[in-house]
């Protein structure tokens, strides 16, 4: 059982270490599993790919590191963050490697899917950290973990000085050495978390394999996976379409687009942290409430197209321009950064705080769905590319999405209101 040790603050560093340096490992993750918004457009420009096959081939990493999340986040509540976080990213590391030696387009995509195992590593640092925590401070751990998301800014400023270097080839070797070496420190810094440590002083088994899925029949567990679909979904899903995005619509060259994606991606990770902090205090549903909400506004903002118009004034025909330019984009593009980067951190308050026995399982599902959309939304925006012929139709696409988002939990809060009898909410429920 998690619970008991979960409520009882450790008495040494070791909740300090064990979070330090799962940050630091998640963030070689990130930037690994993020290696194809830069070396992608390369790729494309070599081999010829439409739009929605260039949406494919960033969204297949995606796919790989949000399918085996649960499966990662269960293993790691039987068997230890310590032994699974190191056997994800070695395994992480020779699939990028063996990239740099993919010569066709159906070489990478099968490539593309062991690079993706970098990003499974999110559920095992969930599972992983939030055991060393009580639950008063799991919001402000779990959300300075997520901060390791700044690995897909890592990526954006670095690998196009790389590439224009020694071609994306390199990269890809250069990224997986760094894994392999992340692999390393970890497994000689780290140390068992508490329940694990626990368990083998009392030769206690592990829960059966089956039991572990068991919260997984609750449908607040598949809300909470809409949010996080969009508030993670749509960051990575941005994080790699946002060089192309500039580069097609701005004319930007790979190196300012990048630098530019960098600083999208930026608050919408190192901002995570304050959101666990303010999910702590004020609670997790109000802070989903200012994520949908401006999270709409700003979607709503980006999926005006530029266009022309013409309106018949008293003294005739007057024409209209209207166009969110470079500069706007940076503003609002950073604004919808930063509170997606809370809601990202209010999502995963929940799971500890519900499920504190199936942090694994649950924690898996959520992030699984959450990845899925940074694999089918990128594949969807070239897709939406193709058919509209308009830019901004991916923003018009997310606005839907936070809508939709947005209109569930409150109908769900208003539900849970009445079934209370008029009794308040804790903050953090949903």
């Amino acid at each position: 059982m998690t619970a008991p040790f979960q409520a009882a603050p450790s008495q040494d560093n070791a909740p300090a270490r064990a979070l330090a340096i799962s940050t630091l490992a998640f963030t070689v993750c990130f930037a690994v599993w993020t290696i194809f918004s830069i070396i992608g457009v390369r790729i494309k420009q070599e081999l010829g790919l439409s739009e929605t096959q260039f949406g494919l081939l960033i969204g297949t990493p995606i796919l790989t590191g949000s399918l085996v999340r649960i499966v990662l986040g269960v293993w790691t509540d039987r068997f230890g963050g310590r032994l699974v976080y190191t056997a994800t990213m070695l395994a992480a590391a020779i699939a990028t490697f063996l990239l740099a030696f993919a010569q066709t387009y159906a070489q990478m995509l099968v490539a593309a899917l062991g690079v993706g195992l970098a990003g499974g590593s999110f559920a095992v640092g969930v599972a992983y950290v939030s055991r060393f925590f009580p639950s008063g401070r799991q919001g402000t751990a779990l959300g300075i973990f997520g901060v390791g998301n700044v690995g897909a800014a890592i990526t954006k400023f670095l690998a196009p000085f790389v590439l224009l270097a020694g071609g994306w080839q390199e990269v890809a070797v250069i990224w997986a050495a760094c894994l392999g070496f992340m692999a390393f420190i970890f497994w000689f810094g780290s140390e068992d978390d508490p329940v694990i440590r626990q368990r083998r002083i009392q030769g206690a088994q592990p829960r059966s394999f089956w039991s572990e899925f068991a919260p997984l029949r609750n449908v607040q567990v598949w809300r909470f996976g809409l949010y996080y679909f969009f508030s993670f979904g749509a960051f990575v899903a941005l994080a790699l379409w946002l060089p192309r995005y500039l580069i097609g619509v701005y004319g930007f060259d790979i190196v300012t687009a990048g630098m530019i994606g960098a600083a999208y991606s930026i608050p919408a990770s190192i901002f995570r942290a304050y959101g666990g902090v303010l999910s702590d205090r004020v609670g997790a549903r109000t802070v989903m409430y200012w994520t949908f909400g401006m999270s709409a506004i700003a979607t709503l903002i980006l999926s005006l197209p530029t266009a022309d118009y013409v309106v018949r004034g008293i003294s005739g025909p007057m024409s209209f321009h209207f166009e969110v330019g470079p500069a706007a984009f940076m503003v609002v593009a950073f604004v919808l950064g930063f509170f997606m980067s809370l809601g990202k951190a209010a999502v995963y308050k929940h799971i500890p705080a519900y499920y504190p026995d199936n942090v694994g399982a649950v924690g898996g599902v959520v992030g699984m769905i959450g990845g899925l959309g940074g694999f089918i939304l990128p594949i969807a925006f070239g897709a939406l590319n193709d058919l509209t012929g308009l830019w901004s139709s991916c923003f018009m696409l997310l606005f839907a999405i936070v809508v939709a988002s947005l209109v569930w939990m409150h109908l769900s809060i208003r539900r849970l209101s009445r079934d209370s009898a008029g009794e308040p909410l804790p903050l953090t429920a949903q």
